[in-house]
């Protein structure tokens, strides 16, 4: 792996927030919570945006987005990420957020590709409707007073549908902060490979408000490669960052020119491993919950270690702390394996049909009844 030197990256400032190190944590539904966000943070720095929240659970108060909005006091810069497909809506949550102080920042959501979200014409089927698109944005900037309001879409649903140059002459004029385009189509979800051309034309077309670039952050290196190959001012890291909390120390490193990077032999990754699972206990307020979720990440910490299936196995049905000590107690200290823990996290499944509303694609307006049709998909939905 290259390690060259280069040259420290300048600051990068959203709106009134000012990051030293010019690195975005991509929302990730069920990834990244309080717990996540705060063992990120121990190893580098930059922005940590909250797990997608649908703004009519967030108007409604409900108990479980009114935890997950929740931020740990050591996290200073309180980042949310909305999604929305009504205007009115949208405002009332972010105005919630402003005016009750719980929130440093506010990224919308315009890049989901699952079907339960693009099937109500949210997250990446979004942008096509531009009437729409723009009554959002409009309507956030406008609740949000002085917080910064980002935008984070894809590309477009397919490639002959392409919305993201157009979505960004609107944020830009909108009053958005800065926009981020993860440069897939909803159609290849999280397959192939990230255009990173796109993001060099949304830079070019972009002018007044930082372009931010996310796909394929899979090293230290890659961040500021990515920014000389778009002219991007930053770079926004997702799946890359899976078992790998320490991604973000290395992109800090490459980014002010150090050739230093992370390269853990398994006991360390043991210690992150287990550290993940304590404040996931702490985030939950139960022991029993925190490790349960902790199974989700066993195959991504330990991707390339030598770890048996027995262990593994073991690991993925853990219900206690003690749990925990016991089995990764047994793990060794194996040297770092070099390619076998990089490269691809995560599932990157295959380019497929994108499930949208009927008659979507007729218009980039919208048409008869469908904006009274549009309602939020929820669930285990990913930040796109």
């Amino acid at each position: 792996m290259s390690t060259s030197v280069v040259a420290p990256a300048p600051a990068l400032r959203i709106g009134s927030l000012t990051l030293d190190v010019p690195v975005v944590l991509a929302p990730m539904a069920g990834i990244t919570n309080t717990a996540f966000r705060r063992l990120c943070r121990e190893y580098g720095a930059g922005l940590y945006v909250s797990e997608m929240i649908t703004a009519r659970a967030l108007v409604e108060r409900t108990p479980e987005t009114m935890r997950l909005i929740a931020h740990h006091p050591s996290e200073k810069t309180r980042s949310i990420q909305l999604y929305g497909v009504d205007a009115p809506t949208v405002y009332k949550a972010v105005r919630i957020l402003n005016d009750e102080g719980l929130a440093d920042h506010v990224d919308l959501n315009f890049g989901c590709p699952v079907p339960k979200v693009t099937r109500k014409g949210g997250g990446s089927a979004l942008p096509w409707k531009l009437d729409l698109f723009q009554d959002i944005v409009e309507s956030a900037v406008r609740g949000a007073g002085d917080l910064p309001v980002t935008v984070k879409m894809r590309k477009g649903i397919d490639p002959e549908h392409l919305t993201y140059l157009d979505a960004g002459r609107i944020a830009e004029a909108a009053g958005a902060s800065a926009v981020a385009l993860h440069g897939r189509t909803a159609s290849e979800f999280y397959s192939g490979q990230a255009d990173w051309s796109a993001i060099a034309r949304l830079k070019e077309t972009i002018t007044s408000i930082p372009v931010l670039g996310n796909g394929d952050i899979w090293s230290g290196e890659d961040g500021p490669r990515m920014m000389r190959e778009t002219g991007a001012d930053g770079v926004v890291v997702g799946r890359g960052c899976l078992g790998r909390p320490w991604l973000f120390g290395d992109l800090a490193a490459a980014f002010t020119g150090s050739e230093e990077r992370h390269r853990p032999n398994l006991a360390l990754v043991a210690q992150a491993f287990r550290r993940h699972a304590e404040l996931l206990s702490e985030f939950f307020e139960s022991e029993e919950r925190g490790c349960r979720d902790i199974r989700k990440h066993v195959a991504w910490y330990f991707k390339g270690y030598p770890v048996g299936s027995e262990i593994r196995s073991a690991l993925a049905l853990v219900s206690s702390l003690a749990e925990v000590d016991e089995l990764v107690e047994r793990l060794g200290d194996a040297p770092y394996p070099t390619e076998g823990a990089e490269g691809q996290r995560g599932r990157a499944g295959s380019p497929k049909r994108v499930v949208l509303p009927e008659n979507w694609l007729n218009s980039r307006e919208l048409e008869g009844d469908q904006r009274e049709r549009l309602t939020e998909g929820a669930g285990d939905t990913s930040g796109g």
